[in-house]
């Protein structure tokens, strides 16, 4: 029954994705993190999307890649003094399971009903190793969202926000209303995010994509001005790091890709970047 079943059923199912590559990650000798809970949670259907999507057992590099930069910079925040550190659209992240952290530390995990269920289901013989509390809803929901980021904002007074792999399913418009959210509340400091470049966009809407936008998460965020999007709406780019460079860098690159580097100073609409974006308040 499961393999009849296409292999990609909502935006939700790509979480199991993710998963896979982190297991695969940890398993490595020289595996530059380890989640001991991602095998568990990708399931098989996290390795069935792997090996059934177009090119979907193709880009390891870069999962692996962006995994370790979030890891990075939510390091550095929360060394830097973050009190809660606020996950929109957490998948099956497990870091508050993994990572060094303060007991102290306030997580705050946001994900549809179902994703939060499962989740929970599959670690709730675990403990997190900071106060860990998750919340079931839709983010498209602007009258829920705002509630729920208010009532957040008073929790701390460095709040660290991070969206990683949720940006690019959503249109620009939403994207800016998002940031203009939490550009509201004082207390939101930092923000992480993953970007890519219109050029890196359409590679990946003639790939992957195709598959991805018939079950409603197709890829359409790649704007063309870069991190200087956020700008007009609160935030700007503190730091940005290359999926291609920090994998070069990590001896994880393809070499074929190799002669994309190094990156340009500034780069262009058609050149094929992503990266991790480290955003604080303007």
């Amino acid at each position: 029954m499961e393999n009849s079943r296409p292999p990609v059923r909502n935006v939700s199912d790509t979480s199991h994705w993710v998963a896979y590559f982190r297991a695969r990650e940890t398993v490595r000798p020289d595996a530059l993190f380890r989640d001991p809970f991602a095998e568990r949670l990708a399931r098989q259907r996290g390795f069935r999307i792997a090996e059934t999507l177009p090119d979907g057992n193709r880009h390891e590099w870069a999962w692996v890649a962006r995994t370790y930069l979030f890891d990075q910079f939510i390091s550095q925040q929360v060394q830097q003094g973050a009190e809660l550190v606020l996950n929109l659209a957490a998948g099956l992240d497990a870091r508050p399971y993994r990572m060094i952290l303060r007991k102290a530390i306030q997580w705050v995990e946001v994900d549809f009903p179902e994703v939060i269920d499962y989740k929970e289901c599959q670690l709730k013989d675990e403990k997190a190793l900071c106060q860990l509390e998750r919340f079931a809803l839709d983010l498209s929901d602007a009258t829920v969202r705002r509630s729920l980021l208010s009532s957040l904002n008073a929790r701390g007074k460095r709040i660290l926000v991070v969206t990683e792999g949720l940006l690019i399913y959503l249109e620009p418009d939403v994207v800016a209303e998002l940031a203009l959210d939490l550009g509201a509340h004082s207390h939101f400091q930092a923000w992480v995010i993953d970007l890519t470049s219109p050029g890196q966009l359409q590679l990946m809407q003639r790939s992957t994509g195709r598959v991805l936008g018939q079950v409603g998460a197709a890829f359409k965020f790649g704007p063309k001005e870069g991190v200087d999007f956020f700008v007009p709406y609160g935030w700007k780019s503190n730091e940005k790091r290359g999926l291609l460079k920090t994998a070069a860098d990590l001896n994880r690159a393809p070499k074929e890709l190799l002669t994309l580097l190094p990156e340009p100073r500034v780069i262009s609409g058609n050149y094929p970047w992503a990266g991790v974006c480290l955003l604080e308040r303007s």
